[in-house]
């Protein structure tokens, strides 16, 4: 299994960004972003995803150097056309705007349509959190990518539609990044590539019989399964209710039996300045004096201890610092492949 440093990975990931005609700065955008997601053990949003991006703008389907276009503004609220552009240079403008916007008003309330995949969305609620601000963002698919059944149901209908919220706390926010179905597309994708089974309670097949053959999304009409295990409908409502804020609130689509734009995400993401409403110390003293509580609460199992959203991403962001970011075989192989058609020298991968 290859195992590159965050510096080689990052390095390799811009080279085949540019190579295949993504603009330098964006590419390094990109790039940062992906091996970001790797290094939290999001690998499913990591540079797995390379050959796809590269396949999009070959397509058409995504755009570099594309425009992002203000349709409308206030104060308080900012609606933009992203020009089918990638998503993560996207993202980030659409949230540093919003922030400046918390930070004057209180709240930045903003909403984009014609956007390519924008990647891990906790990635922008930490940027907000970091600036000392609660942030919460959702995607859906532009009415692409439907690979969710209702409850009870065996046709796909949704996307996997997820959300993040974050809060400041201290040097340890708190980051919920999660998707509305058992578990991220680009998971099964990743086992798929790899050629391994998935997990038990994540997909069915087309004729709603539980399986773990990753194939089934791919090559049949299986779906993934909602969140919630045995009440479903909860994880299912949940991803209805992203599609309304992202697909319809923006102006881009929501999910229909035959889609009328490009794959790509319609967002939706709101940021809120704790000053402007119950005070930036009484939240910080709140939020603290909560986490402090509930990481007191007895375990089950004597040695367990109490996690709370962002700790894993914290610690395998620290393992992986020093350790390196693992990637198997099954998915390095295609970047390994594209680097040979790109031109590009892969890094070694016998240790750090």
């Amino acid at each position: 299994m290859p195992n590159l440093s965050a510096t080689q990975l990052q390095q390799f990931a811009t080279e085949l960004l540019t190579a295949g005609g993504v603009l330098p700065d964006e590419a390094a955008v990109i790039a940062e972003s992906l091996v970001g997601a790797n290094l939290r053990g999001h690998d499913s949003h990591g540079v797995m995803r390379i050959p796809f991006y590269l396949d999009f703008l070959k397509k058409d389907v995504a755009r570099t150097g594309a425009p992002f276009n203000v349709l409308k503004e206030t104060d308080s609220t900012l609606v933009v056309d992203a020009g089918w552009g990638f998503g993560q240079p996207a993202a980030r403008r659409l949230t540093e705007r919003l922030i400046d916007k918390a930070k004057s008003g209180g709240v930045g309330i903003g909403t984009m349509l014609h956007c390519s995949h924008v990647g891990r969305l906790g990635e922008y609620c930490e940027m907000a959190a970091e600036a000392g601000l609660v942030a919460m963002m959702m995607v859906n698919t532009h009415g692409h990518a439907r690979r969710i059944a209702p409850a009870g149901g065996k046709r796909r209908r949704l996307g996997t539609n997820p959300l993040a919220i974050a809060a400041p706390n201290g040097d340890a926010p708190l980051v919920l990044d999660i998707g509305t179905s058992a578990t991220a597309e680009g998971k099964v994708r990743v086992k798929k590539i790899a050629g391994e089974p998935c997990p038990e309670g994540w997909i069915i097949d087309e004729d709603g019989r539980p399986s773990t053959d990753p194939n089934v999304i791919y090559d049949s009409e299986g779906t993934i399964l909602p969140l919630g295990g045995d009440q479903a409908y909860k994880g299912f409502g949940l991803a209805l209710m992203v599609e309304i804020l992202t697909g319809a609130l923006s102006g881009g689509d929501v999910v229909r039996e035959q889609p009328t734009a490009r794959n790509g995400n319609c967002v939706f993401m709101l940021v809120v300045d704790p000053a402007h409403f119950g005070g930036a110390e009484h939240f910080a003293g709140e939020v603290r004096d909560l986490a402090e509580f509930v990481r007191s609460c007895p375990t089950i199992d004597p040695d367990g201890e109490i996690l709370l959203p962002g700790d894993p991403e914290r610690r395998t962001m620290a393992r992986r610092t020093e350790t390196g970011i693992p990637i198997d075989a099954g998915n390095w192989k295609p970047l390994v492949e594209l680097a040979e058609r790109l031109g590009v020298e892969a890094p070694t991968t016998d240790g750090l």
